[in-house]
């Protein structure tokens, strides 16, 4: 193990330092990453940086030697899997891929799950010199998901994201009669305590807003499937907000009425009911206008077949 030297190529340039490294110790924990910025082992053209420093063009960074765990080889996506991954894809052109995300497959690696759907797709398309997620859906969410195919695109479609250049509408099907039309709803979400993997509402100033806006789209007898236009992106966003106003997902096993997934599930509802179903924006890059649509999967536009519809939403 020795000390290396890269220099920033155009895919790396506007990229955190921090990121950049993770990506190049992916078993090491990241606060190992922080402590060797920190203590300046890591230098960019020989100067000490923070780890939120965004890297140019052609900078050499001084990357020094880390101690990685012996761990099993990365393992290799299944064919069944990357046939799925093929088969996900709805667009592709010379700045994004845009696939339909089946329920159950994470988007990336991490907490038991050796292949996510970012690291199969590399295997997929070996070829391809850049790919990243755009953003992320939940696990057990299904639908429309986008890949960047370079750096440039991916930190123009982020500032979008992060300034409301995306309009983003999911299906939800919940528990219950939604009453009162149109709302907006604005909450403060943070982790719940130590779990990394729950959030729960808190008092204003506690947390980060969430923001979105519910529209009922089909009411059933018991249940209504809404229509959801998030205008944040915080963790479990939809599902923490419609369990704390009393209309938990169907099928959500983390924030759900536990007895009613039951019920649903001896009727046929066997996963999450939250499908990503629209996306929309305009890539400035190349004056491309997108609206991208992933149509229900089979299994939960079958289950609607079986409820008894009362009246369109309003």
């Amino acid at each position: 193990m020795s000390v290396k030297y890269h220099t920033v190529t155009p895919n790396e340039a506007g990229q955190r330092i921090d990121n950049f490294l993770m990506k190049q110790f992916r078993q090491v924990p990241k606060s190992v990453i922080y402590r060797i910025v920190r203590k300046g082992e890591v230098r960019v053209d020989k100067k000490r940086v923070k780890p939120e420093y965004k890297l140019s063009l052609g900078e050499e960074i001084r990357i020094p030697p880390v101690k990685i765990e012996e761990r099993p080889p990365a393992s290799e996506a299944s064919e069944g899997l990357l046939e799925a991954l093929d088969n996900a894809v709805t667009l592709e052109d010379d700045h994004i891929i845009v696939l339909n995300k089946p329920a159950g497959l994470p988007v990336h690696s991490g907490s038991g799950v050796a292949i996510g759907l970012i690291e199969g797709f590399r295997q997929l398309r070996p070829n391809l010199p850049f790919v990243e997620l755009v953003h992320r859906l939940d696990r057990d969410t299904s639908g429309v998901i986008v890949l960047a195919k370079s750096r440039t695109v991916l930190n123009a479609l982020h500032d979008k994201l992060r300034h409301g250049g995306m309009e983003k509408h999911y299906l939800a099907l919940v528990a219950g009669q939604w009453q009162g039309g149109k709302q907006h709803i604005t909450l403060d979400l943070k982790r719940e305590g130590n779990n990394r993997q729950k959030m729960q509402v808190v008092d204003p100033e506690e947390g980060k807003t969430s923001e979105s806006i519910f529209r009922p789209h089909t009411l059933y007898q018991g249940a209504s499937l809404m229509d959801v236009t998030i205008l944040t992106g915080r963790m479990h966003q939809i599902r923490v907000q419609l369990a704390h106003l009393g209309y938990p997902i169907l099928g959500d096993s983390r924030y759900g009425d536990f007895k009613l997934n039951r019920v649903y599930s001896e009727q046929g509802l066997k996963r999450l009911f939250l499908h990503a179903a629209k996306l929309e924006f305009t890539l400035e890059l190349s004056g491309q206008h997108y609206q991208l649509e992933a149509p229900l999967p089979e299994h939960l536009s079958s289950f609607l077949k079986t409820l008894v519809k009362l009246r369109r939403g309003s």
